[in-house]
C-alpha cells in the first residue's frame, strides 16, 4: 500500500506532531488547517517534497474535497486519514448558559468535519488494491477523555467528542469488510494551545492532587506515536478500538 496520509488540524500541537511522525516513518502527508498558507509554508518546508499544506474549513464540502484532490493529485493513492482537527468553546460557560452558536461551531468542526472527512476517505480507499494482508487503508480519529468525562463548563465539547467515538464505531463496523480499519485515540491532558489557558489548574491536579498515575503532562508526540501505530498495519486485527493515551486517567481508582 502506498503511504499517503491526510491530517486535519495539521498546524495545531497534536496535528503537527502527527504530520512530523508520519513523515518520519515514510508517509507522504497533506496537512489541512485554517492557518493561512504563507504562515504554514516555513514549518512545512522542513518536511521536504513529501509533505504539502492546504488551507481548508472542515465544515465546507468543497474544502474537504480540495484536500483529497491535493493528496491524490500530488501523491497518488490515499492510505490513511487522521482526523485531528477540533476546537473548544470560545467561552467556557455553564451548561445552562451554552449558546446555540457555540454548540453549532464546536459540533460542526469536531463531529461534522470528522464524519464527512471519514465518509469521503472511505469512498476513496475502497478503490485501493488490497495489500498482502487484505487492507486498503487506515482512519484514525482523535477524540478526547472528554468523550466520557463530564465537564459542565464546556458541554458542547464533550458532546462532540462522544460523537467522534460513535463515528469511529460506525465506520469501523461498515468498513471492516472493505479492508479499512477505523480506530480512535483518546488523549488526556496534553500540552497544546487548547490547554494553555488552564495550565495552572492542571498542574495542581497532576502534580499536587494525584489525578494521573503517570504524573506528567502528555505531549503531542505521545499522541502522534499512537496514531502511527494504528496507521502502520501492525494492528491488522484491530478496528473500532479506543486507545486511551492519557497517563492512566481512565483507570477508576480508590
Amino acid at each position: 500500500m502506498k503511504k499517503t496520509a491526510i491530517v486535519t488540524g495539521a498546524m495545531g500541537g497534536i496535528g503537527f506532531a502527527t504530520v512530523a511522525k508520519l513523515r518520519a516513518e515514510g508517509y507522504r502527508v497533506v496537512g489541512m488547517d485554517l492557518v493561512p498558507e504563507d504562515r504554514a509554508a516555513e514549518r512545512y518546508r522542513a518536511f521536504g517534497d513529501g509533505a504539502r499544506y492546504v488551507r481548508g474549513d472542515l465544515t465546507r464540502k468543497e474544502d474537504r474535497a480540495n484536500a483529497f484532490a491535493e493528496a491524490e493529485g500530488f501523491f497518488g493513492e490515499l492510505g490513511a486519514l487522521v482526523n485531528v482537527a477540533g476546537v473548544a468553546p470560545t467561552v467556557r460557560a455553564d451548561l445552562l448558559e451554552m449558546t446555540e452558536e457555540s454548540y453549532d461551531r464546536v459540533m460542526g468542526i469536531n463531529a461534522k468535519g470528522t464524519m464527512f472527512m471519514t465518509q469521503a476517505a472511505a469512498k476513496i480507499m475502497m478503490k485501493n488494491a488490497p495489500d498482502e494482508t487484505g487492507l486498503r487503508g487506515f482512519i484514525v480519529n482523535i477524540s478526547s477523555m472528554s468523550a466520557y468525562t463530564s465537564s459542565i463548563s464546556r458541554g458542547e465539547y464533550c458532546i462532540s467528542k462522544a460523537g467522534v467515538s460513535m463515528i469511529t464505531k460506525l465506520f469501523a463496523d461498515r468498513l471492516a469488510p472493505e479492508g479499512i480499519l477505523v480506530n480512535e485515540v483518546r488523549p488526556g491532558i496534553v500540552a497544546t494551545g487548547m490547554t494553555a489557558a488552564v495550565k495552572g489548574k492542571y498542574d495542581r491536579l497532576i502534580f499536587e492532587q494525584g489525578l494521573l498515575p503517570i504524573k506528567r503532562w502528555g505531549q503531542p508526540e505521545d499522541i502522534a506515536k499512537a496514531v502511527y501505530v494504528l496507521c502502520s498495519g501492525q494492528l491488522g486485527y484491530t478496528t473500532g478500538q479506543s486507545l486511551d493515551v492519557d497517563g492512566g486517567f481512565h483507570i477508576q481508582r480508590l
